[in-house]
């Protein structure tokens, strides 16, 4: 994932595809071989999100959300759970999408979710002075004003474990852990480490966080990219990236936006998610900082 100051994703990455916001703010996808996506209409887009998940026999379905300029929200795709229920939000700042969810942070600093709720994931009616969230598969993070963090849903690696976290600028949420970007320029995270996905902190000058199911990307100041965990398809192999200005995490690939409105990606491509050379004039206006 990546967002700008303002909260807002430029790019995204998911199970199976990308998807970036164009500078004339219509939406470009990566190939839709299951045609499940319905964008060619979308315009005025600020935001992107698109809903990720793990490596597993049961998932693969996603749905792309999209946050309009006058506040109002759009969404497309795999809609067993209602998670693309959204004409009817309004008002809203800020976007995320976890498996079979959507959430929606209103500009009053209040969230609210539609979709799967069996794990708690959605329990965030009594949230307040939120300044951004995260989804992961099944957990949702809210950042407050304060910098410090608030959780709901599956804790069974211990990635609802941020309570004690403070001076938090920018968060993110992967299958089983979560990431936090300080405002000093360092990364904490806690969850499922199998992969060393939670590997960060010696991490320093890092502008920008993304989880992916299990691995974690962050930009640095001069515009290159690090990564930590699951490399089983390349989706760490960031080391020669320059001139990033934004990097979004999916399930198995990462993709970066370069300053010149390209985009470069690496990791699992079985279904095109990585097919993004053609991409050109993408918007780079919202990008280098988070929250």
């Amino acid at each position: 994932m990546c967002h700008d100051s303002n909260g807002l994703f430029t790019i995204a990455a998911g199970r199976r595809h990308s998807v970036a916001i164009r500078s004339d703010t219509t939406v470009v996808v990566t190939p839709d071989k299951s045609k499940q996506f319905k964008t060619d209409h979308w315009k005025d887009i600020q935001s992107v999100a698109i809903g990720n998940v793990h490596l597993a026999t049961n998932t693969g379905n996603e749905h792309i959300v999209g946050l309009k300029s006058d506040g109002t929200v759009v969404a497309t795709g795999w809609n067993k759970h209602n998670q693309c229920d959204v004409s009817d939000w309004h008002d809203i700042a800020a976007i995320a999408a976890g498996w079979r969810r959507t959430l929606g942070l209103k500009k009053d600093g209040t969230v609210i979710s539609v979709g799967r709720e069996n794990e708690g994931q959605s329990d965030v009616a009594h949230w307040q002075e939120i300044k951004a969230i995260a989804a992961g598969d099944w957990h949702t993070i809210g950042l407050k004003a304060d910098g410090t963090l608030i959780s709901t849903g599956n804790n069974m690696r211990g990635q609802c474990n941020v309570e004690d976290w403070e001076s938090i600028q920018s968060i993110g949420a992967g299958y089983l852990h979560t990431v936090g970007l300080k405002n000093d320029g360092t990364v904490t995270a806690v969850g499922w480490n199998e992969y060393q996905q939670c590997d960060v902190s010696s991490w320093r000058e890092i502008t920008m966080i993304a989880a992916g199911s299990y691995h974690t990307v962050s930009l640095r100041l001069d515009g290159t990219v690090i990564a930590t965990g699951d490399n089983r398809f390349g989706q760490c192999n960031v080391e020669n990236w320059q001139e990033i200005i934004a990097v979004a995490a999916g399930c198995s690939h990462t993709i970066g936006l370069r300053s010149d409105g390209s985009v470069v990606a690496t990791g699992d491509n079985g279904y095109g998610q990585c097919e993004v050379t053609t991409w050109r004039n993408l918007r780079t206006d919202q990008s280098k900082k988070q929250v």
